[in-house]
């Protein structure tokens, strides 16, 4: 059982935009399908990495009165240097009423023909019940070698809301291979808010031991604070040492700012005991990841993400910049594009180019305002 690869997939973070409009009423006769057709759109993405087959990505949103699909094709470039399918990912969600949302995700390969064969199937459930509290229930299944799915997975979140106080309960069940599922992992976080704008949350992530019993394996406790344009995060993470007793394996430190032209900067800072050439066992600064946003007259946006790490050969020396990313979106009465460009310092102390890619959407309001860094590394 891979107990790091279910942390990691717990731990994964989807980040959602939703774009609100809001257009007063000039006539009864209003058509919703204007609405809708301002929500829906398309865009293309081709992507050049160094020593990977260039890939081009095509996405589609629709919404309607009755939910939103949404379609997802990654093509590979092929030996005669055209692009061929790889993979499509479906992804449809529909209002079954007032307090519940089915979205069902279905994933398909290519066959040697190129015809779709499907892989995967996540169905999910989610219900608002009374005061605002939540129950979400999503089963994720495999095809086997015949093409019939097979339950591998199934989580349960609970969520409970109190005033300031949010408490979110999951327990992941794994198949057992036998036509049965078993708890494998389970998370508790604890979510509370001040009036003085701080949010302070706790996670625990606790796996069952040989006896049945579970244990805390790791624990993140975060504080969030807002103080007018500024805003200071900080998140620590814990885990058990020989002794049974928790101690703290990781610290980040982050600063997000906005100056008076409206230029946004974001710096995080991360802190961990394993640093090349230092054995006391405290937490060192270890990276930083600083992202700036600048905001054209014309509309235009410009991104610049730079990460400095410690250079293995001579810790000591400090920090210093390992990659560099441009991203620039032009955006235009028909959608946006916008190209990405990643540097890399080589051997030899120069940057080279290791990453470009372009992306074309004819959503008008795809520009992202958000600053958090990436951590992804391409």
């Amino acid at each position: 059982m891979q107990y790091p690869c279910l942390i990691k997939f717990a731990w994964l973070t989807v980040a959602i935009i939703a774009f609100c409009m809001f257009v007063p009423s000039l006539s009864a006769q209003t058509s919703d399908a204007q609405a809708n057709e301002s929500q829906s759109w398309t865009k293309t993405t081709e992507s050049h990495t160094d020593n990977t087959n260039p890939t081009r990505t095509t996405e589609s949103h629709k919404q309607s009165a009755k939910g939103t699909l949404d379609n997802q094709t990654v093509e590979r470039l092929g030996a005669d240097g055209h692009y061929e399918p790889y993979y499509d990912i479906e992804k449809e969600s529909v209002q079954v009423n007032g307090t519940t949302i089915r979205t069902i995700e279905r994933t398909f390969a290519r066959d040697a023909s190129g015809q779709k064969i499907l892989t995967q199937v996540t169905e999910e459930e989610k219900q608002t019940l009374q005061a605002g509290d939540e129950k979400v229930v999503r089963t994720t299944s495999n095809a086997d070698l015949d093409g019939h799915l097979q339950v591998a997975q199934r989580e349960v979140t609970n969520t409970k809301k109190i005033p300031e106080v949010q408490e979110k309960n999951t327990t992941v069940f794994l198949s057992d291979g036998q036509g049965g599922m078993a708890a494998s992992m389970q998370i508790q976080q604890r979510e509370k808010r001040s009036s003085d704008h701080t949010v302070k949350v706790q996670a625990s992530t606790l796996l069952p031991d040989g006896s049945g019993n579970w244990q805390v394996h790791e624990r993140k406790e975060s504080t969030n604070k807002e103080d007018g344009k500024e805003r200071t995060t900080e998140e620590q993470v814990l885990r058990p040492g020989a002794d049974g007793k928790l101690a703290s394996v990781s610290r980040t430190v982050g600063k997000e700012s906005e100056t008076a032209v409206g230029e946004k900067k974001n710096t995080v800072d991360t802190y961990s005991p394993e640093v090349s050439g230092s054995a006391d066992g405290n937490l060192h600064l270890s990276q930083r990841v600083t992202v700036v946003k600048r905001a054209g007259s014309d509309g235009a946006q410009a991104t610049e993400k730079r990460l400095e790490q410690l250079n293995p050969v001579d810790p000591g020396a400090g920090l210093q910049v390992s990659t560099k990313t441009l991203d620039i979106v032009q955006p235009s009465t028909s959608g946006t594009r916008e190209t990405r460009t990643v540097e890399a310092r080589d051997v030899s102390g120069s940057f080279t180019v290791v990453s470009f890619d372009t992306q074309k959407s004819d959503n008008v309001h795809a520009v992202d305002v958000e600053i958090t860094p990436q951590n992804k590394a391409k």
